[in-house]
C-alpha cells in the first residue's frame, strides 16, 4: 500500500506489477487520491465531485457559448429538424421536408432528437444545436467514467479533458451533423462492454448491440468500426466460460439487429406510395443506401451519384495525420499509441480477464481499426469524420499515463513517459506551423515546455516527488496546449455549411486533403474544384449545365449565379425579406411553395418560410426523385407554386440519376421567370 499524504492510496491494478515494487522503493506521492473503484466500491475522495463537476461545468460552458453564431449551421439537417416538428411522418422517416418528399442520405435517430427539440422550444438556433452540445457534455462524462471505474480519479479527469479540448469535437458538438450522437452511443457501447467483462453479466452485453443497432439508425455502417474491437475484448476477458461468452456474443447480436431492423422493416415494408423517397438511393431502397452510397462505397469510392474518386484527399497510412486533417484529432494520437503498447507489455503475463489489458483492446482496437478504415478508404471522406477517434485516444491517454505513473520508480516507465511528452510537443508544434500566421510563439513555447517536462519526468525521484508531481502536471499542460488552443479558437469561430473543419486556416501538407475539395478554412466550404471558379461569399458558382440561362459550367456547385441569396451544393441559401414573401403568396394552396434543385439550396428557403420546399434530386441532384414526369403531374394538380432556378448537385455523376437536369430543361422550356433579389423564381401556377 502506497502512503498519499497521510492516507492510504489505491492498490496497483496490473497484475503482477511491472516490475514488482518492493517496500522499500514505495514512497509518497504529492496529489490527492482515493481508493480505487472497482466497481463494487463507491468509495471517493472528498475533492472527486466537485472535480467531475467542474470539468463537466466547463465543458457545457464550452460547447454552449455563443452556439447560435452559427446560425442553422448544417441546414441540410436543420430543415430535416423543422419538417419532423411539423409532421409526425418527416419526423419519423426524416424527411427533408414535411409534405415528404424526399428523406435526408442517412436514417434519423439524431433527426429524432433534434426534431422534438424545435417542437418543444420552436424553431431556432439554440433549439437545433443544443442538443449535440449536451451530447458532448455526456460523452465526456462516459470517458470520464469508463477510465474512474478501475484507474485514479486524476487519470479519469486527464481522460475527460483530453476529450473536452479535441478540436474536432469542439466542431461536431457544437454542429448538428449525425457524428455527435454516433460519438456518444460509440462511448456508451464501450462502456458497456467493459461493465460486461467486469461481472460478466448478460445485461451488459444486450445494452452494448442494443447501443450499436441504436448507432446504426444514427450513421449507418460506421457505427460497426467499434464491433470487432468490442466483441475480441468480450471474448477474451469476460469471466464466463468460452461457451457462454460465445452464447452472449450471439444474444448480443441479435440485440443489436432488432434495435436497427425494427426501423428498416418498417420502411421496407411501407409501400413507396406512403412514403418519402429514400435519399442517397438510386431506386428508393433502404439497403440501397445502407450498402451502397453509405456503405461499401465509402470504402471503394463507387457511390452512385456522388462525386466519385479522387477527390476526397490522398488516401494511405498518413491521412490521419496530413494537411488538415491532422489538427482535427490527432494531436495525441501518436502519446495513445505508445501508451497502449507500453499498457499491453506491462500486462503480458496477467490473467485471461485482466481489466488493464481489456480496456486496451476495447479503445486501443478502436483508434486502430476506425483510423486505418478512414485512412485508406476512397469514397466520401470528410475531416469531421475523426470525432468518432476522440473518446478512443482520450481513455488510452487516461489508461496508459495511469498505468505508467504507477511505475514511476522504474526508470523504463520513465522513460516511455518522456518519450510520449517529447513526440507530442514536437508533433504539436509542427501542427501548429501549418498554420503559421496564428499565435506563431505558442509552437515555441510547446516545444520548450516539453523538453523541460519530460527531462524533470526523468530526474524527478532522484530530486523529490513533490518535483515528479510538478514534472507530471506540467507535462500534461504542455501535451494539452495546442490542441486546447485550437479548441478554443474553434469555439469563437461561426461553423456552417456541409463541410467544416476545426482550427484556424492551415497550409495542406503531403498531399493531404486542406486546400483542396474537401478542405477550406474553417466554417467554410471546400474550395478549388476542377473546372469551378470561385464565386461570392467563398462559394464557387454554378448550376446544371443545359439548365437556366446565367448557369455556371460545373455540375451545380454552388449558388447558380444567382448572388448570396441563392445556396447551391455546400451551402443553404439565404432568401431576402422580399424573396420570403414571394414565396408565401398564397402558400396554403400548395403542398409545397416551391422546389429547388439540391437539398442545400431547398433548405435555406424552407428555413426562411418554414414551409415545405421539394428538394429535387436529394442533397446531390442526383436522386431519381421525382421523376420528370412525376415532377410534371405535382404543377399540374397545382401542388408546387414556384421552381427556384440555378441550385446546387451533381447531376448524373457517377451513374446518377439525370431526372434533375431534365425537370430543370422543362421548366426553362415552358415557364418565365421573374428576378427578385437576384434570385430566379419561375411561377409553375401560370
Amino acid at each position: 500500500m502506497i502512503t498519499i499524504g497521510g492516507t492510504a492510496a489505491e492498490p496497483l491494478v496490473v497484475d503482477p506489477p511491472w516490475p514488482p515494487p518492493s517496500p522499500q522503493t514505495q514512497y509518497p506521492v504529492e496529489m490527492p487520491s482515493a481508493p480505487m473503484d472497482t466497481g463494487t466500491s463507491p468509495m471517493r475522495a472528498r475533492w472527486e465531485r466537485p472535480a467531475l463537476v467542474t470539468l463537466l461545468g466547463l465543458t457545457a460552458v464550452m460547447f454552449l457559448w455563443g452556439l447560435s453564431a452559427s446560425g442553422w449551421a448544417n441546414s441540410f439537417y436543420s430543415a430535416a429538424a423543422q419538417a419532423g416538428s411539423q409532421s409526425w411522418k418527416a419526423w419519423f422517416f426524416g424527411s427533408s421536408d414535411a409534405a415528404n418528399a424526399i428523406t435526408v442520405d442517412k436514417p434519423p435517430a439524431s433527426l429524432w432528437i433534434m426534431g422534438l427539440s424545435v417542437r418543444i422550444f420552436g424553431l431556432n438556433s439554440w433549439s437545433i444545436l443544443v442538443p449535440q452540445a449536451l451530447m458532448g457534455v455526456a460523452t465526456v462524462g462516459v470517458v470520464y467514467a469508463s477510465v474512474r471505474r478501475r484507474f485514479s480519479a486524476m487519470a479519469a479527469l486527464l481522460a475527460g479533458v483530453v476529450m473536452a479540448t479535441s478540436p474536432v469535437a469542439a466542431l461536431m458538438f457544437r454542429f448538428n451533423n449525425p457524428d455527435a450522437m454516433l460519438t456518444l452511443i460509440m462511448a456508451l457501447a464501450a462502456y458497456a462492454t467493459m461493465r460486461g467483462i467486469e461481472d460478466g453479466r448478460r445485461r451488459w452485453i444486450v445494452l452494448t448491440g442494443a447501443l450499436i443497432g441504436f448507432g446504426f439508425l444514427t450513421k449507418q455502417l460506421q457505427i460497426l468500426l467499434v464491433l470487432p474491437p468490442l466483441a475480441l475484448a468480450y471474448l477474451v476477458a469476460a469471466p464466463q466460460r468460452l461457451r457462454r461468452r460465445v452464447a452472449d456474443l450471439f444474444i448480443g447480436g441479435a440485440a443489436m439487429v432488432l434495435a436497427a431492423g425494427w426501423w428498416l422493416a418498417i420502411v421496407e415494408l411501407t409501400p413507396a406510395g406512403m412514403r418519402p423517397f429514400i435519399g442517397g438511393s438510386q431506386n428508393n431502397n433502404i439497403f440501397d443506401l445502407t450498402f451502397g452510397y453509405n456503405g461499401f462505397g465509402r470504402l471503394t469510392g463507387n457511390e452512385t451519384g456522388s462525386v466519385g474518386t479522387g477527390v476526397w484527399g490522398k488516401t494511405g497510412i498518413t491521412r490521419m495525420f496530413d494537411g488538415v486533417m491532422g489538427g482535427q484529432v490527432a494531436w495525441l494520437i501518436p502519446a495513445a499509441l505508445i501508451f497502449a503498447v507500453a499498457a499491453l507489455w506491462i500486462t503480458r503475463r496477467a490473467g485471461r480477464t485482466d481489466h488493464t489489458r481489456a480496456m486496451i483492446i476495447v479503445w486501443g482496437g478502436w483508434l486502430v481499426v476506425t483510423a486505418l478504415v478512414f485512412s485508406y478508404m476512397k469514397g466520401i471522406f470528410h475531416e469531421y469524420y475523426t470525432v468518432a477517434l476522440a473518446p478512443a485516444i482520450a481513455v488510452l491517454i487516461g489508461v496508459g499515463a495511469d498505468v505508467l505513473w504507477r511505475h514511476r520508480r522504474n526508470l523504463t516507465a520513465r522513460v516511455v513517459l518522456a518519450a510520449a511528452v517529447i513526440a507530442t510537443t514536437l508533433w504539436s508544434s509542427r501542427l501548429l506551423a501549418r498554420s503559421a500566421g496564428w499565435h506563431p510563439w505558442l509552437r515555441n513555447a510547446v516545444v520548450v515546455g516539453g523538453l523541460i517536462a519530460a527531462a524533470a519526468l526523468l530526474v524527478g525521484p532522484r530530486v523529490s516527488p513533490k518535483l515528479l508531481t510538478a514534472s507530471a502536471v506540467a507535462a500534461a499542460a504542455v501535451c494539452l496546449a495546442g490542441p486546447t488552443a485550437w479548441a478554443l479558437q474553434t469555439v469563437s469561430t461561426p461553423h456552417s455549411g456541409s463541410i467544416v473543419t476545426a482550427g484556424p486556416t492551415v497550409q495542406a501538407a503531403r498531399g493531404g486533403p486542406g486546400g483542396r475539395f474537401p478542405g477550406g478554412g474553417p466554417g467554410q466550404p471546400p474550395v478549388g474544384l476542377p473546372g469551378a471558379r470561385q464565386g461570392r461569399q467563398g462559394r464557387p458558382p454554378g448550376g446544371f449545365p443545359g439548365g437556366f440561362p446565367g448557369a455556371g459550367r460545373f455540375p451545380g456547385v454552388g449558388n447558380g449565379g444567382r448572388g448570396p441569396a441563392g445556396g447551391g451544393l455546400l451551402n443553404s441559401s439565404n432568401p431576402s425579406a422580399q424573396v420570403v414573401a414571394a414565396l408565401l403568396q398564397n402558400s396554403d394552396r400548395y403542398t409545397w411553395v416551391a422546389a429547388a434543385i439540391g437539398s442545400n439550396d431547398a433548405s435555406g428557403f424552407q428555413l426562411a418560410t418554414q414551409k415545405p420546399v421539394m428538394a429535387v434530386g436529394g442533397f446531390n441532384g442526383s436522386d431519381p426523385s421525382p421523376t420528370l414526369a412525376e415532377f410534371q403531374r405535382y404543377v399540374a394538380n397545382g401542388q408546387i407554386h414556384y421552381f427556384i432556378a440555378g441550385g446546387g448537385g451533381f447531376g448524373p455523376q457517377m451513374g446518377g440519376s439525370n431526372e434533375s437536369r431534365q425537370i430543370a430543361q422543362w421548366v426553362s422550356d415552358n415557364y418565365r421567370a421573374r428576378t427578385i433579389d437576384g434570385v430566379s423564381l419561375y411561377d409553375l401556377s401560370a
